[in-house]
């Protein structure tokens, strides 16, 4: 049993294993329908717990897809309408009894503490589906998206991100160690990483580049990533945030910067972050990296479920 939880404490070569695993299954399903079942039905019988703390599209559906393409099901639960929500019941009496009802349990919530405690008392494998400081699923399957696209390993060329420094950039800044990759972050001032990531970098003997500006941060890019700069719980004065990322649009001016070749990625859902001629243009490929999510998820389970081939 495996926890998947942050990318910083996942091995290397584990990481590696679960994409080259997504790129073979990916392939296999050519001829196979939404639902058709992978050859041999790995998760036959087993079944994953999902719940949702925060709102979710793309999360939801590829977890659900994964798990069923594997052979086995899920089961979707809101904590408000638990006894963990609604009934004061502890953390540690609601991990002992999904355990005894599941074989793997997904959580996207807001409390990067709640996840730590639910991976404490739970008997079966935890899976970040989303926290405040990590989203390690989007991120191994950007590095996938990465490489299906440019045909090439990660660790050859030089990643953009321009936007807000949030739990995306997190983990994308914990797979620039892991892949060791050049990673190149163009945003505000005030808004860049925190302490505790960074130090993190300096200390696995890594380094990022981070720039006030963003046509030095685009320079030279093959991926221009980005998120968007208001998130759905984001505290901040809203106004003066919009103001602060003024400048670091990403529009044809900004990516004229980049190599010819750059592609553009976004994890969704957009904002007024990037221009709609680059989102929807030909260097985007934002259609892709979202159905990516369901592949690379499929690794993801195997992994945590000890079946990763």
């Amino acid at each position: 049993m495996k926890h998947f939880v942050n990318l910083k404490d996942i091995p290397s070569k584990d990481l590696r294993k679960i994409i080259t695993d997504a790129k073979k299954r990916k392939s296999s399903r050519k001829k196979l329908n939404t639902l058709e079942i992978d050859r041999g039905a790995p998760l036959k019988g087993k079944i994953l717990i999902q719940m949702f703390e925060k709102p979710s599209l793309r999360t939801r559906m590829s977890f659900y897809l994964a798990i069923k393409q594997l052979g086995g099901g899920t089961v979707t639960l809101r904590s408000n309408e638990l006894h963990l929500g609604q009934g004061g019941e502890s953390i540690s009496d609601t991990a002992k009894v999904l355990s005894t009802y599941g074989d793997g349990f997904m959580l996207r919530t807001d409390s990067d503490k709640k996840i730590e405690d639910f991976k404490k008392y739970l008997s079966i494998p935890v899976i970040n589906g989303l926290s405040p400081s990590s989203h390690p699923t989007q991120v191994l399957s950007d590095v996938f998206t990465v490489e299906e696209i440019t045909k090439k390993p990660i660790s050859k060329l030089n990643i953009c991100w321009i936007g807000d420094s949030n739990n995306v950039l997190d983990s994308l800044i914990a797979a620039s160690v892991k892949f060791s990759f050049k990673l190149s972050i163009g945003c505000p001032k005030n808004f860049e990483p925190g302490k505790e990531v960074r130090n993190w970098v300096k200390k696995n003997k890594r380094k990022i580049y981070i720039y006030n500006d963003p046509k030095k941060a685009a320079s030279g890019a093959d991926v221009i990533f980005s998120d968007k700069v208001i998130s759905l719980n984001d505290k901040v004065n809203k106004k003066k945030k919009i103001q602060a990322f003024k400048k670091f649009k990403i529009d044809k001016k900004l990516m004229s910067f980049a190599n010819k070749k750059c592609i553009f990625l976004h994890c969704l859902p957009r904002g007024n972050e990037v221009s709609e001629d680059i989102f929807l243009g030909n260097k985007s490929h934002v259609w892709v990296q979202a159905l990516n999510r369901v592949h690379v998820q499929k690794s993801i389970l195997l992994y945590c479920f000890g079946k990763l081939r």
